[in-house]
């Protein structure tokens, strides 16, 4: 027996819907199982429709890491407007921030980076997002910092490399939330001392 078709949506909502599926598939099955038509079968729609908001299986995976990444960063803006204006409170929140995204996501977060490798197009993407994560933190960071700006760049690199690493080793179990959190903390703390 096929499912009921689905209702019609507006257009936003339905992309939400397909995202929400796509997640709860990466969960459940992993990513070789995240196809559009998987996606569409699952969210009880045809297959042109997943086709007609996403295109390829790239633009898929786009889209969902998009969708994570931008409700982590307009997370850690609202934290960072509630901060003391100190170093070690804006460290703090920032990598709490971090740590937190991987734990809400879970591994599907790791898995879904890992996916992004697969070609040119998400490989340029995943870049496009660590040269955001890395602007921003230079950004949030500057105030605090009596670095050069092509010092304080590079130094945000290493700690975004740094942050995907200690959040890979949290969710393996070499470490909880809070050492993981604490880690990091103090590698953007110690990462803006004199060059």
């Amino acid at each position: 027996m096929s499912p009921a078709p689905a209702k019609k949506l507006p257009r936003a909502e339905r992309r939400d819907q397909l995202l929400d599926t796509a997640l709860g598939i990466v969960r459940e099955e992993g990513t070789d199982a995240l196809t559009l038509g998987h996606v569409a079968e699952r969210a009880g729609v045809s297959k042109p429709i997943a086709y007609e908001h996403f295109g390829t299986r790239s633009g898929l995976l786009i889209a969902l890491y998009e969708r994570i990444d931008d409700r982590q960063v307009a997370a850690l803006l609202q934290a960072l407007k509630r901060t003391p204006r100190r170093l070690e409170d804006v460290a703090r929140v920032m990598s709490d921030a971090y740590i937190t995204c991987y734990l809400t996501v879970g591994p599907e977060a790791h898995a879904i980076t890992a996916a992004l490798s697969g070609d040119g197009e998400m490989e340029a993407f995943h870049q496009r997002l660590l040269d955001r994560y890395v602007d921003f933190y230079r950004d949030a960071l500057a105030p605090y910092a009596s670095l050069s700006p092509d010092a304080l760049q590079l130094r945000c690199v290493g700690l975004i490399g740094a942050a995907e690493a200690i959040s890979r080793d949290m969710l393996r179990g070499r470490m909880d939330a809070a050492r993981a959190t604490e880690a990091l903390a103090a590698l953007i703390v110690g990462g803006l001392g004199k060059s």
